[in-house]
């Protein structure tokens, strides 16, 4: 658990950084104009359909609700909008800020780590593909387990503690570690990364706190990986 502490911290005390700032701003609000165009569009037709999957689940059990369902509906889009567009802010990070971002974190913190191109932009965006594939092959397979009242609001926020550890550990370390480094840290850190994904899905529905999300957690991915790869290779040599 520290090392995640001490990760967010420091991605705490470098977020105000002005090459971090503007990194900060960009990427959220194109992320926020697509998702909010979409939602003018569909959001009601949308949560129609999820009601209708919602009542349907009720009838199951002889109950009769369409308007706790209607409800129940625009709360699932609200816990899916929000995760949405800083994942769509994470995709831009990734493939155009991600880079300057390890460029700030090693300059200061680990100038001496050799870089081996163990990743690049083919991979980054491979890996964003299948994320997304991901993200959707959970959401079907949990289906069934949103009508439950306990479950619907915490499915969305493993899915998406998923996808975010997913995203940045590869994009932190696609530079500095060669594939056999990025496998073994990937699986020995496995937990800490998780926790961070699932610090970060909690974050983005936090006012404002949200808003910088993408750039914290990425700092703090960058911080935490580049710190492991550094302990990884020291412990090879001794």
């Amino acid at each position: 658990m520290r090392p995640v502490l001490g990760a967010l911290g420091y991605a705490a005390a470098n977020l105000l950084h002005p090459r971090m700032l503007w990194l900060m701003i960009w990427p959220m609000l194109v992320a926020a104009g697509l998702w909010g165009i979409a939602a003018l569009f569909l959001w009601v037709r949308t949560a129609m359909r999820i009601a209708e999957l919602i009542q349907a689940g009720l009838e199951i059990v002889h109950l009769q609700a369409p308007d706790a369902a209607l409800i129940a509906a625009h709360a699932v889009l609200f816990l899916l909008f929000v995760p949405l567009v800083w994942l769509t802010a994470l995709f831009i990070l990734g493939i155009f800020g991600m880079g300057e971002m390890v460029d700030h974190v090693a300059r200061l913190s680990f100038p001496d780590l050799e870089r081996r191109h163990g990743g690049g932009v083919v991979g980054s965006v491979a890996n964003g593909i299948a994320t997304l594939l991901g993200m959707l092959a959970l959401a079907l397979v949990t289906l069934p387990l949103w009508i439950l009242a306990p479950l619907w609001p915490l499915i969305p926020l493993v899915i998406f503690a998923w996808a975010n550890q997913r995203l940045l550990r590869y994009d932190s370390l696609a530079d500095h570690a060669d594939r056999q480094e990025m496998r073994a840290i990937f699986r020995a850190r496995r937990g800490h990364l998780y926790l961070l994904g699932l610090l970060m899905a909690l974050l983005a529905y936090v006012p404002v706190l949200g808003f910088v999300a993408p750039v914290l957690f990425g700092l703090a991915f960058i911080r935490y990986l580049l710190g492991a790869l550094a302990e990884h290779r020291s412990s090879l040599s001794s």
